[in-house]
């Protein structure tokens, strides 16, 4: 008897190719499972999506190829991760195999049923440890504040915010939630419990992989904890995807592709730092991985309770995706589900307002772990310092005192390499990138101008390339340049044992090369390093223990952007850096944020200096509400790349123009075709066209609607040269 399984494959949305493929089988494939296809002239991997026994209306034996091979050694993919995926893929409007194979590790892409069967085999010599044994797994005494949190968790039937003070004790709240998760019993045949807890960086995994080891192994095993994100081997991505998906890891620590991991006894979602914007990828399905785990949790849950014989009872939907379409778990802690914690100091004024609606439940911990003060807030007005000084001396001196007395400080530039750009002050060259409309930035290192857009790098002329001129200055400062002048400035320092003040860099240059953040986190942790230069990477996360000052400079920068969330990303940014001091409780008094700003009486350092983040909360979602801008209005952004400027702008152009008579167009905004503001990247020119409504649900069906008319609008002559396009729903920058 012949089967004819609907598959999976990797599309891009742009190729025109349908969501499935039909192929045929002699053997009836359960949904969800892995199979080897023939697609052109290679063979690639599907996931079955589902195996009826009689072909689709019109289609014969003759024109379906059969399907090359099964990968049987692996459980399949359960119906909670296909409905996530094809959520996703609706959604941010990408195809589904674009969505589902991505999900994957890419090195079982490339593997047969025996290859797998030889890694599956080799994973089943490593053994793992019995369960935990009662009070084996008990951490730090609970404040307070955190054994609230906790009670109140248990007890939620909708999303939780929790909104924690930098320093509150956040991580043990997760720690403890993760716990009640896995000693949870389980029936005889269901899957053991899992957790899966998100951070928006890779740099911020290898601190809380430590903590989540020392509290779990000793009782689940060594390979009960692993990690998932892209700065590991496909060999190590394969093997920690494995174990998340046969269950014998317990607890799963990734940044956002990990909401994609296969996880058949998950119960518990952490968002950690859930403001970050790192969560929304910004190539292929621009998904927000924050987003998709309150999607996920509801999906688990309403399997969980289907399993159980119980229902949903009607009620607002914790979702912020779709609207109007869910209910609510009302069976508080005894009702088997899956949870969700977003946790945060700085919530992202989406998460905010959902809580203000009573569509999260809001826990607030506003204290510090043993009683420890937030740090102090400090403006210096620049109009009042010498001409052209990086640090104002107030500043340098109140440094100096900390190094003397073995404390530690932090500077935050958002700006890595020694200069953005190298100038001829006679002529006016500047380094511009050949192939982008950036300039190359000047990394005095290694003496190359680099363009931290496409790349592109060249060693520093010797003399300007359009008039000789011999004096070309860098201009501006990047954190190369504020480590070399701050080195100089405090030479003459000492610390506690006479030795000379140390200085540091950690950014994306200087952690490149494996290994190396854990060791400049070590060198920072022993007390090694006095001062440490960084960008936004070292501002959130993290808990040096031994930091009393953090001075943040150039943050004007963002106090007038155009971009309507910069003030949100300005605040939450300092905000976080300055949670970075005092976190010590013995030194917390002491503790000290330093700003340096030309505009000292800005209203967003005033709510920043008292640390009011709810006030300041209200007042941007005020001034939202009365724009109609997220999270009152919703939006997307069709981008199109292209050889020519003309042509990206007549792509979106024409589509606008033939989005006439399309689903509630009367409720939707397009706004003229502009370019973007890098134009060029890697010379290729883009252009974008914002799409504005007040309903999320008449976007979406506007949007899906518009797919078939964009793929006929690549075809128009206007449009020849266009390289690509995309809809970016929800989109973070505009």
């Amino acid at each position: 008897m012949a089967f004819w399984p609907s598959i999976v494959v990797a599309t891009p949305a742009h190729s025109g190719v349908g969501a499935t493929l039909t192929y045929r089988s002699e053997l009836s494939l359960a949904p969800g499972g892995l199979v080897r296809v023939p697609l052109g002239s290679r063979e690639v991997l599907g996931v079955v999506w589902d195996c009826p026994d009689a072909p689709p209306e019109g289609l014969t034996e003759a024109r379906t190829k059969a399907v090359a091979g099964v990968l049987d050694g692996l459980p399949p993919l359960n119906a909670c991760w296909r409905q996530l995926v094809k959520f996703s893929a609706q959604y941010y409007q990408r195809s589904l195999g674009e969505v589902a194979l991505a999900a994957l590790p890419p090195q079982l892409r490339e593997l047969d049923s025996t290859q797998l069967a030889r890694r599956l085999k080799k994973r089943a010599k490593v053994g793992t440890a019995g369960p935990a044994t009662p009070g084996e797994l008990n951490g730090h005494d609970l404040s307070d504040e955190q054994a609230e949190a906790l009670q109140a968790l248990a007890a939620a039937s909708a999303p939780v915010l929790l909104f924690g003070a930098t320093g509150s004790g956040k991580t043990e709240v997760y720690l403890r939630a993760t716990q009640a998760v896995l000693e949870t019993p389980v029936s005889d045949g269901e899957s053991p419990t899992q957790v899966l807890v998100m951070v928006p960086e890779i740099n911020l995994t290898p601190q809380l992989e430590a903590r989540f080891r020392e509290r779990f192994e000793p009782g689940f095993g060594a390979g009960s904890v692993v990690c998932l994100h892209s700065g590991m081997t496909p060999a190590q991505r394969l093997s920690s995807w494995l174990a998340a998906h046969t269950g014998s890891a317990r607890i799963v620590l990734g940044t956002r592709m990990a909401i994609f991991a296969s996880l058949p006894g998950l119960r518990l979602i952490v968002v950690d730092e859930e403001h970050d914007p790192s969560y929304k990828s910004q190539e292929g399905a621009r998904y927000s991985a924050r987003d998709l785990a309150v999607y996920r949790a509801k999906v688990e849950s309403e399997a969980l309770l289907a399993a159980s014989g119980r229902s949903w009872h009607t009620g607002p939907h914790p979702n912020p995706l779709p609207e109007g379409e869910g209910t609510e778990a009302g069976e508080g802690m005894n009702a088997p589900r899956c949870q969700v914690l977003l946790g945060s100091a700085t919530p992202s004024l989406e998460s905010w307002h959902a809580a203000d609606q009573g569509r999260y439940v809001r826990l607030a911990m506003p204290g510090r772990i043993g009683g420890g003060m937030l740090p102090r807030l400090r403006l210096v007005d620049m109009n009042h310092q010498p001409k052209g000084a990086m640090l104002a001396p107030p500043l340098l001196a109140a440094m100096s005192e900390r190094i003397e007395r073995g404390e530690q400080c932090l500077v935050l530039l958002n700006r890595r390499g020694y200069a953005p750009v190298l100038a001829c002050h006679d002529c006016g060259w500047k380094s511009g990138c050949p192939h982008c409309s950036a300039y190359r930035v000047f990394h005095k290192l290694d003496r190359t101008l680099r363009c931290h857009h496409c790349g592109f790098t060249e060693r520093v002329p010797r003399a300007c390339p359009d008039c000789g001129n011999l004096d070309i200055a860098p201009v501006g400062r990047g954190t190369e340049q504020v480590e070399e002048q701050l080195a100089s400035l405090l030479a003459d320092v000492k610390r506690p044992d006479g030795s000379p003040a140390r200085v540091a860099r950690m950014d994306a240059d200087s952690t490149r090369l494996k290994g190396s953040l854990e060791v400049q986190l070590a060198a920072l942790h022993s007390g090694e390093v006095d001062v440490l230069v960084g960008t936004q990477m070292i501002a959130k996360g993290h808990d040096f223990r031994r930091i009393t000052l953090v001075a943040g400079i150039n943050a004007d920068s963002a106090l007038f952007a155009s971009d309507y969330r910069a003030p949100e990303r300005l605040f939450a940014l300092l905000m976080q850096a300055a949670g970075r001091a005092g976190r010590d409780a013995e030194q917390s008094g002491a503790s000290e944020m330093w700003i340096q700003t030309w505009y000292p009486q800005h209203p967003l350092f005033a709510t920043l200096k008292k640390h009011d983040y709810p006030a300041f909360a209200a007042e941007q979602l005020s001034e939202r509400e009365q724009a109609g801008m997220p999270p009152y209005g919703f939006q997307a952004l069709l981008r199109a790349d292209a050889r020519t400027q003309q042509a990206a702008q007549a792509f979106l152009n024409i589509a606008a123009g033939q989005a006439a008579g399309l689903p509630h167009r009367d409720d939707i905004t397009l706004y003229p075709a502009v370019p973007l503001t890098i134009q060029r990247v890697a010379n290729v020119e883009r252009a974008q066209m914002l799409v504005e409504t007040h309903s999320r649900g008449a976007l979406q069906r506007f949007l899906s609607a518009w797919q078939p008319v964009l793929h006929g609008c690549r075809s128009a002559p206007e449009a020849r040269g266009l390289v690509r396009w995309a809809v970016d729903v929800d989109p973070l920058s505009i």
